[in-house]
This record gives structure tokens, sequence and C-alpha cells, in this order.
């Protein structure tokens, strides 16, 4: 991305949350318990009302750090493995990786998702601006996925936010609850989208 279109503010925050969960998920490690916001705060180094504004419930921090973190661990180290090659099997082996993992886990997935959006309500609510409430994984694997295109800056940033329609707890409920597929369904439908956008993207180009 160029530097112009970079947004200080919001990497800041998103700095400041990956913080307070590196802290929480060391503090779970070494105690075998799930830290307090508080415990948490302390031991990120930042005040007690900023854990508050990205975490305002001890359940919020608990699902990051129990549920979603663990969950996508392999995921991670996959995407960072990635091999050189077709970008399309490239982007296909993230959707499985991580598609897969959420119906497995979809339970704790959803309930993830509910605390995001509480978390932005409770902001607005409280007339702040909300914070950073999702860590932004699936567009730091995106990245990954797309490194090796030699695109403009601007359509590699286009095609990357197509693609994120795609990869997602939030795309899986939009296919199951709205459209009323089931699970294999569901994740034909992604793997198809995520295919075509990437063939459009780079006919484009």
């Amino acid at each position: 991305m160029p530097a112009s279109r970079q947004d200080p503010r919001g990497n800041q925050k998103a700095r400041t949350r990956a913080a307070i969960v590196a802290a929480a998920k060391t503090l779970l490690e070494r105690e075998g318990v799930a830290p307090t916001v508080a415990e948490a705060a302390a031991e990120a180094g930042v005040s007690r009302a900023t854990a508050y504004r990205y975490f305002p419930t001890q359940g919020a921090l608990e699902v990051e750090v129990t549920d979603v973190t663990p969950a996508v661990a392999a995921t991670e180290a996959a995407v960072a493995a990635l091999p050189d090659g077709d970008a399309e099997a490239r982007l296909l082996t993230l959707l499985d990786l991580f598609h897969h993992v959420a119906v497995a886990e979809e339970e704790h997935f959803r309930r993830a998702l509910w605390v995001y959006q509480d978390t932005w309500l409770r902001s607005r609510r409280a007339g702040s601006e909300p914070p950073a409430v999702r860590e932004g994984r699936r567009m730091r694997w995106l990245d990954r996925v797309l490194e090796p295109l030699d695109l403009p800056d601007d359509r590699k940033r286009r095609l990357r936010a197509a693609l994120a329609l795609t990869l997602g707890m939030d795309s899986l409920v939009v296919l199951k609850d709205v459209c009323g597929l089931d699970d294999d369904e569901a994740l034909g439908v992604l793997r198809f989208a995520a295919a075509a956008i990437l063939r459009a993207g780079l006919a484009e180009s």
C-alpha cells in the first residue's frame, strides 16, 4: 500500500490491541487461567482505560485469547509457509485451511463475531470512536497470498479487499443463515467466489 494510503491511527490501534492480546496470552500460559482485562493491561504496559476500550468485558478478552487465537494457530503457521507458485492455488489453500477450522469451531467463531459487534456498539453508545475490534488476520493472510503478484498498488489493494469478502466466519454466516446452505455447499461457494474474483482481478491487469 502506498504510504499516502496508510492509516497511522488505525495501525496504532491494531498494535495496541495486539499487545493486549499478546500479554493476555502470556499470562494465560504462565498462570494457567485467563487473566482479567486489568491484568492484561498491566502486562502490556497500557492503561486500564485503554484496555477496556478494546475489551469492555472479561468475556471479550477471553473469547479472543482462549478461543480464536488458539483455533487459528495452525492456519497462521501454514500461511507463513505457503509455497511459491500459482496465486489461485495459494488462495484456495488459505480458504480451505481457515474455513474448515471455522466450521469445526463454529460456536466459538460466532461468539467472537457477537463480541466484535458488541464492542463496536458499546463504543458508539458511549460516544467514543470504535476501537480496532478485530485483529485483521484475514488481511495479513491475503497479503501473504498475493505477495508474488506484480500488480499496481491500487489494484492489489482493491483485489485484496474484494477477496476479504470470501474469507471469514461472517461470510459463512451469510451463506448458512441467509442462503440456507449446508457446510459443504457454503465452502464450495466461497472457493468459487474467491477464484472468480482473483481471475477477474488478474484479467483486468
